[in-house]
């Protein structure tokens, strides 16, 4: 039986972490790449630290002379990414960092897994398990504590890039513990925010006298109440932050970019990696199935789990749990997901519009719980298959 009155804990990390830092030159080289050729094959992985980013991995397109080209842009692409962040510093700046570019042309093998029948059924590129997760209790199927977080830190980088508050750095972490009572979230009992400034005479009341209003403009209202504990730049002064603070590497923050701790994770990570990529496509297929199962009301939350093995087309498996909130059986729900999506690699990029330059900006402030644009991005978040799944549930 699950718990109905409890205090719940999640965290976020801004555009300026070293780790999202990372992320986000990952999946701006992928961008770069499927804008080139929709069906490209990348794989990047990089790290930061103090005046130096070095970026691995393999990439493919067909036509090796492009592949050639796109291959001596890679440092423009990544100096572009920490200038977009902010990123100044003495010891980390985007004219002045060392950037070592190591992308190599995907593996052979690899390829043959995942085009063995590129006119047929695709392979996936990896074996893997991917959840999905949607919840009733915010308005975009979040769960608060995650969802929160990541809206106290978007603010703040706002109007720290719009010049309001040009003494905020580009570094900040955020920690939220949310209660419930009834299941339902009614307040806020901790707020926890480190964020960089760049006067290094603020103090901790300092800062905090310039993030609470935005804070308290993002929470809902009445969730901060006389009692809520607020730890602001709880260790002091912090002014030395990004990838000259501490290194950095892609795919680190995989419960930041999910769900915060509330449901399941596969243990893969997103960012770098091209559709074909089951850890990214078909956790995003997950959520999309779970948000389209809540937003029909068939349960109150939801989590799926699909999987793969490598060079297979079709899901291994399809799991489905309601936390007892379902008005009809998982046998059932399963069964509806099996006929209302095909959830082969391919299938899923087909459904989802997956094959466009829409990456880099998931890469910062979680993959789920945005809205759909209208370019395709963030096309998982959809609520558009809530009908068919209906219709298959009766």
């Amino acid at each position: 039986m699950s718990r109905n009155n409890f205090t719940f804990t999640s965290e976020s990390v801004s555009e300026g972490h070293p780790d999202k830092v990372c992320d986000q030159i990952s999946d701006a080289v992928l961008d770069a790449f499927i804008s080139e050729e929709p069906e490209a094959r990348v794989a990047c992985e990089t790290f930061a630290t103090t005046n130096r980013v070095v970026i691995g991995g393999e990439v493919g397109l067909s036509d090796k002379n492009i592949l050639k080209d796109y291959m001596s842009k890679i440092d423009q692409i990544a100096r572009a990414c920490i200038k977009d962040i902010g990123y100044e510093q003495e010891k980390f700046h985007h004219q002045t960092v060392e950037i070592t570019n190591l992308l190599h042309e995907q593996s052979a093998h690899i390829a043959q897994g995942v085009n063995a029948n590129a006119d047929k059924d695709e392979g996936a590129g990896d074996q893997g398990i991917m959840f999905g997760y949607a919840t009733d209790e915010t308005e975009d199927l979040m769960p608060a504590p995650i969802q929160y977080s990541h809206a106290m830190l978007r603010r703040l980088a706002e109007v720290r890039k719009n010049g309001t508050e040009p003494t905020l750095g580009p570094d900040a972490k955020s920690q939220l513990s949310v209660k419930y009572q009834d299941g339902i979230p009614t307040g806020v009992t901790s707020i926890v925010l480190s964020t960089q400034h760049l006067d290094e005479k603020m103090t901790s009341a300092d800062v905090r006298s310039v993030v609470e209003p935005y804070i308290r403009e993002v929470l809902p209202e009445n969730w901060i109440s006389n009692e809520t504990k607020w730890h602001v730049n709880p260790t002091g002064k912090f002014v030395i932050g990004g990838p000259d603070g501490d290194a950095g590497l892609t795919g680190r923050k995989i419960i930041v970019d999910t769900y915060g701790g509330a449901a399941p994770h596969g243990g893969g990570a997103f960012s770098g990696k091209d559709p074909t990529k089951v850890d990214r496509s078909a956790a995003y297929a997950a959520r999309y199935l779970a948000k389209n199962i809540v937003g029909a009301g068939l349960a109150k939350k939801c989590s799926i789990q699909l999987s793969y093995a490598i060079g297979v087309a079709k899901p291994l498996s399809i799991y489905a749990d309601t936390f007892g909130t379902g008005i009809v059986s998982e046998e059932i729900i399963e069964d509806a997901i099996a006929s209302c999506m095909d959830l082969t690699p391919m299938g899923i990029r087909t459904h989802l519009g997956l094959n466009k330059p829409i990456y880099q900006r998931t890469a910062a402030y979680g993959h789920f719980g945005r809205k759909p644009e209208q370019d395709g991005g963030f096309s998982w978040e959809k609520l558009d298959l809530g009908d068919e799944l209906k219709s298959k549930c009766k």
